[in-house]
């Protein structure tokens, strides 16, 4: 990856601020589509991926279809439809290779202050190790969530609790609970992942403690683009964006 600890400040033309499959998409589109002008993607932690870096919990896969959820520059090939989150880290890391985009990404840069000069029409980005970015356009793709710290509600009395309690954001491969009880709080895609994970892992007993019910049905794990799950999971995509109140 690049390395811009030899200056202090860099100008480009264009800032992207996240080294996911969002930042790499647009690296991408960057290269290819507007060739004269420079730009940076700045990825805060010392891998590229994102989501797919950042979580390790037991079963972490796609909510929905590769084939879908892939690049449109770079077709899914692989026939596993709802695929394992290393997979889509090789995926992810075969694409900047093959499309040499690693030189634009730079490392270990965490923005911490971002400033707009409307004399000049710039952005100044400032790092935590001191860097200086400057540019005309800054476009966000750091995800919709903190990576440092997910989001754990207050109970009352939690303090009382004798067990372990773990944010799957902060899942780590020594963290044991085979042959233990496991209550997941919430019916979401990380929830529906780890209820099945969990249990193949060895755990007793596993609750899901939901507030609203979910409703879901089975499709094989794999097939072709056009394979009838493939071809089902788009049109399940589809008629939620078309209608989003009835999902």
């Amino acid at each position: 990856m690049a390395d811009a600890s030899s200056q202090t400040v860099s100008e480009v033309d264009v800032v992207v601020l996240g080294g996911g499959i969002s930042g790499v998409s647009m690296a991408y589109h960057l290269k290819t589509k507007c060739p004269d002008k420079t730009f940076a993607v700045l990825e805060g932690r010392g891998e590229i991926g994102g989501t797919w870096s950042l979580f390790q919990y037991p079963g972490i896969r796609s909510d929905s279809d590769m084939h879908t959820f892939g690049f449109g520059w770079k077709p899914w090939n692989k026939t596993s439809v709802i695929s394992p989150g290393a997979d889509i880290m090789a995926y992810l890391k075969e694409a900047v290779v093959e499309h040499e985009l690693d030189q634009y990404i730079h490392m270990g840069k965490h923005v911490a202050t971002a400033a707009f000069d409307s004399t000049t029409n710039k952005w100044t980005l400032t790092t935590r190790d001191g860097m200086q970015y400057v540019c005309r356009w800054l476009h966000m793709a750091t995800g919709y969530y903190r990576y440092d710290e997910g989001y754990t509600p207050e109970w009352d009395g939690v303090e009382q609790f004798k067990g372990e309690i773990v944010h799957p954001q902060k899942w780590t491969d020594d963290i044991a609970y085979q042959g233990k009880k496991v209550v997941i709080i919430g019916s979401g895609a990380t929830a529906v992942t780890l209820v099945p994970s969990l249990v193949e892992g060895g755990a007793e007993h596993v609750t899901m403690l939901q507030r609203s019910p979910g409703y879901y049905f089975s499709l094989p794990g794999k097939g072709k683009p056009s394979s009838p799950a493939a071809r089902l999971c788009r049109r399940s995509s589809q008629a939620v964006l078309r209608h989003p109140h009835r999902s």
